[in-house]
């Protein structure tokens, strides 16, 4: 689960983007739910709905919210073709029984990766809970992009891409929410 608590035009102007007709009020998500993500088109980033969680593969039985293996024949294709690429908008996450944000970023993004099969769907990058974040032992967390390689994520080959792969430099906070 995590949280975005701001409206689209506001989540479009902390990630340079273009809110076009999106809705979005603020609130938690929940896999299965739809969310703004931020996709590179032609000229410009722009917000699209997208519903939390991609088809499961062939054997799969369970919507996929997380890409936790980069190597996976399931995830490679998506992750090697930048068009697939977005940035999942958040305010904060769950880790454990934290609340977390980025200290100086209110709205803030984890590396996506979108498909539109049966429907337009996201997963969110994670990477290993290794005592970095300032929560109780996790065992995968989502990954953090610092504003800087926003572009990166969304542009670069894969190659260089896979460097962002890594824990926030950024320092982060403990979020208190009633």
């Amino acid at each position: 689960m995590y949280r975005l608590d701001a409206a689209a035009d506001q989540i479009a102007a902390a990630l340079g983007a273009d809110a076009g007709r999106d809705v979005w009020q603020g609130g938690g998500v929940m896999p299965g739910e739809f969310a703004p993500v931020v996709v590179q088109g032609k000229d410009t980033r722009r917000l699209v709905p997208r519903q939390w969680g991609v088809p499961p593969p062939p054997r799969g039985t369970h919507v996929v919210t997380h890409v936790r293996n980069l190597e996976s024949p399931f995830w490679i294709g998506t992750l090697r073709h930048t068009e697939y690429r977005c940035l999942v908008p958040a305010t904060g996450f769950r880790a454990g029984n934290a609340w977390i944000g980025v200290e100086d970023d209110p709205v803030f993004a984890f590396a996506g990766i979108w498909r539109d099969s049966e429907v337009a769907s996201f997963a969110v990058l994670t990477i290993a809970g290794d005592g970095l974040y300032p929560v109780e032992r996790v065992a995968t967390l989502p990954l953090i992009l610092h504003p800087a390689d926003y572009g990166k994520w969304l542009n670069a080959d894969w190659k260089l891409a896979q460097d962002l792969v890594r824990p926030t430099t950024q320092p982060l906070r403990q979020i208190a929410y009633s």
